[in-house]
């Protein structure tokens, strides 16, 4: 059995079986996300907003969401948190030197990472996106609780 489908970016899959055909419809439907993709941080009754990035890390960290994690701070400079799990780092780049408002993942440790402050380049960082408003809520000292979710489109 033969069937095709065409994605979202009007791709044209060949598929060979029932199962190829509904792994198909729940990938388009979940990584054909209207990019860039939205999502609100709830920290202790502030909200801030931010935006995701279109990279392969981007993605995986959307497929978490909703999410709650414990930030803590650390340098006073970034508010890090364990993530679940690992996260793909398909395409991305060695490092980063990041810039106050930014969402990072830092590989090595598995950490979702937010940038309050200027910080230097660092091996194992992958930008994820960047907080477009509400930034004070995420510069007070941790532990913060967050819950990270994504915005209606």
């Amino acid at each position: 059995m033969q069937a095709t489908h065409t994605t979202p970016d009007g791709k044209t899959l060949k598929l060979r079986s029932a199962a190829l055909w509904i792994f198909a419809l729940f990938t388009t439907s979940v990584f054909a996300q209207e990019l860039p993709m939205k999502i609100r941080l709830h920290v202790n009754g502030d909200v801030a907003a931010a935006t995701l990035a279109d990279n392969a890390t981007a993605h995986d960290f959307a497929a978490l969401l909703p999410l709650t994690i414990s930030l803590r701070d650390f340098a006073k400079v970034e508010r890090i948190g364990d993530l679940p799990r690992k996260l793909s780092t398909v395409g991305a780049p060695a490092g980063l030197d990041p810039v106050i408002g930014d969402i990072a993942y830092y590989a090595p440790l598995n950490h979702l990472v937010v940038f309050a402050g200027d910080n230097v380049y660092a091996s194992g960082l992958v930008r994820m996106g960047r907080v477009d408003t509400g930034l004070a809520a995420l510069q007070r000292p941790g532990p913060l609780q967050v819950r990270i979710e994504r915005m209606p489109n």
